[in-house]
């Protein structure tokens, strides 16, 4: 690589210049190799970035000169570019010629010239030794265009092969990089030195004592004594970063091996505030308003426990939905019971529930395990108690139930409040025992499965959709809680229908359903950075028996959204009308939340 000097710029070195500063008038880049190979200096350039930010300072504007040398010199070995030649021109001087100590009254012209040259081949690309399983970039091969970035990966390929296979401490012991400019070439000799093979050592605790040392150690279920692996070590701190208690998380590697062969783990730990409160609002022409909030414990028995109590008023002011519904529940977690993957739950709730076909006084409770199976997939299983009392037009109703629920979800998506791609399934399979006369034994199923693809500029366009169902099998309808039971319509069914408007009848009175399945499609499209638009169309159908069939009744909506992006999601505004289905066909409903419709 050639950077040119130009012997003009020695008589500049003590020049003292009274004029006001002002930004440089003109910026040019002449750029010999493409405008893809333009961009990309441009985008590395300080002088550029100078520019755009209004920078008026001529001495800052000269370092800036100065330092887009190497800048320059990086980017144009990043395409593989070795034998190229750099020129930059303050007021016609090459820039690095001018003495930093030189004070510059005004610049007004800066001129960077570039010339690429060829792109320069791997005439030999070769890293030893390699750990069996190691996978080098395809492109770290002779014949390949030599890139500096290709070459960094294969070095950190072999180290990470290395590494895997338990062997911490490896790293590269030499290399070699001969530029051959006669033939446009570039030889690469990398030698690695795998060192030891060595296994977790103790994990050593530091900063935060807000959890007691053995909770923190079953938490991050670090293998001691097993072979070292890079992966485990990442599990282990992403496990205490799960508990919530933590701001920071830092998991290291001690810098010396042990005698017998192991190496300590450094925990390093900030806690932050256990204690957090948290409120929600939704409003709906339809279901009405509805209240949220909670109150969070993160720490409660310094062992990284989490209690959160819940409450929710719902159907405030709703026009269809029967009354004003009231819940109040709490959840108990503790993380790493009976193994680093699983969560002990302890959850109740009671309710009070006035829909139009019935009124309910709910009690529930349950025990169970959370399994974190990895980052995708996780388990639960566990045992429930579920009592309601229950008015309708038949009369009142105890029902009483022990429950065996099992469910699975399987989450891609990167932001669920705002996804753009990914997949998420969810799947519940609750067998349930009657406990009294009223009530029957069976199994209650449902899903719900959502997925999403955004194409187009800075994928500004997103398709989503949803299919969500369930069924009831094995029970006699009118001997299931009536609130157990299905329905369709409403803001997380069917948008434009009246919230569960859908049902079925049953002994001459409305009632919810042994099945129910409803589909929602919606095009969203980013029309500013914070302004977007939705247009969306929903359908469901109730069935009477386990599965609906084509004589079952169904109904569906459609409408526009307007969507405005907030560093805690985006706030939802819909509008909907209803499309078919029985009832009333006429008037459109309105609907505000926060985060997509699903």
């Amino acid at each position: 690589m050639i950077v040119n000097r130009s012997s003009a710029g020695i008589s500049c070195a003590l020049c003292l210049l009274a004029a006001p500063a002002f930004a440089f008038e003109n910026l040019s880049f002449v750029v010999q190799g493409g405008e893809d190979l333009e961009d990309q200096l441009r985008n590395s350039s300080l002088l550029v970035a100078a520019k755009e930010e209004g920078v008026t300072d001529p001495q800052e504007i000269l370092s800036a000169a100065r330092a887009d040398y190497g800048r320059l010199i990086g980017s144009l070995y990043n395409q593989g570019h070795y034998g190229g030649v750099i020129n930059i021109l303050v007021n016609g001087t090459e820039a690095d010629r001018i003495s930093p100590l030189t004070r510059i009254g005004a610049i007004n012209d800066v001129v960077v010239r570039v010339e690429a040259g060829p792109s320069y081949l791997f005439s030999r690309a070769e890293i030893a030794p390699l750990a069996p399983g190691t996978e080098l970039p395809d492109e770290f091969a002779i014949g390949q265009t030599a890139r500096s970035p290709i070459i960094a990966d294969a070095a950190a390929a072999g180290v990470s092969g290395w590494r895997d296979q338990g062997n911490a401490k490896a790293d590269i012991a030499d290399q070699r990089v001969l530029a051959q400019h006669d033939a446009n070439t570039l030889d690469v000799q990398i030698a690695l030195a795998p060192g030891p093979r060595v296994t977790f050592g103790n994990l050593i605790l530091q900063g935060s004592e807000a959890v007691r040392p053995e909770r923190l150690r079953e938490i991050a279920g670090l293998p001691v004594g097993q072979v070292f692996s890079p992966a485990d070590l990442e599990e282990s701190s992403a496990r205490l970063r799960r508990t919530g208690v933590f701001s920071s998380v830092a998991l290291t590697e001690a810098e010396t091996i042990n005698p017998d062969g192991s190496m300590d783990i450094i925990a390093q730990l900030a806690a932050r505030e256990p204690r957090r409160i948290g409120f929600g609002a939704e409003l709906s022409s339809i279901d009405g308003l509805t209240l949220t909030g909670f109150w969070l414990h993160r720490n409660l028995l310094g062992g990284a426990e989490r209690l959160r109590i819940d409450g929710e008023i719902a159907g405030i002011g709703g026009s269809t939905t029967g009354g004003t519904d009231y819940s109040f529940g709490g959840r108990f977690e503790r993380p790493a019971t009976f193994a680093p993957e699983n969560t002990l739950v302890i959850e109740g709730r009671v309710a009070r529930l006035n829909e139009d076909d019935y009124s309910s006084n709910l009690v529930s409770s349950g025990i169970g395990i959370e399994r974190r199976v990895n980052d995708d997939l996780t388990i639960s299983y566990g045992l429930g108690l579920r009592f309601s009392e229950i008015e309708d037009d038949a009369g009142t109703t105890d029902y009483a139930l022990a429950t065996l629920p099992l469910s699975a979800i399987y989450d891609t998506r990167e932001q669920p409040l705002d996804a753009k791609d990914g997949l998420y399934l969810n799947l519940d399979v609750t067998p349930f025992a009657g406990l009294n006369d009223s009530t029957g034994s069976g199994v209650r199923t449902t899903f719900d499965a959502r997925s999403y693809l955004s194409f187009g500029e800075e994928d500004r366009i997103t398709l989503a959709g949803r299919v969500q169902g369930g069924s009831i099998l094995g029970a006699e309808l009118d001997r299931v809680p009536n609130d157990y039971r299905f329905y369709s319509g409403g803001g997380g069914t069917v948008r434009g229908q009246e919230y569960q408007s859908l049902d079925v009848m049953l002994n001459g009175i409305e009632s919810g359903g042994a099945s129910f399945v409803a589909v929602q499609a919606e095009l969203r499209a980013g029309i500013t950075d914070s302004i977007g638009l939705v247009a969306f169309y929903d359908y469901g159908i109730v069935g009477r028996d386990g599965f609906p069939s084509s004589g079952d009744d169904s109904h569906s909506g459609a409408g526009l959204g307007l969507r405005y992006l907030t560093p805690i999601g985006p706030i939802r505004l819909d509008v909907a009308a209803p499309l078919s289905g029985p009832g009333d066909p006429s008037g459109v409903e309105v609907y505000v939340g926060i985060g997509q419709a699903f």
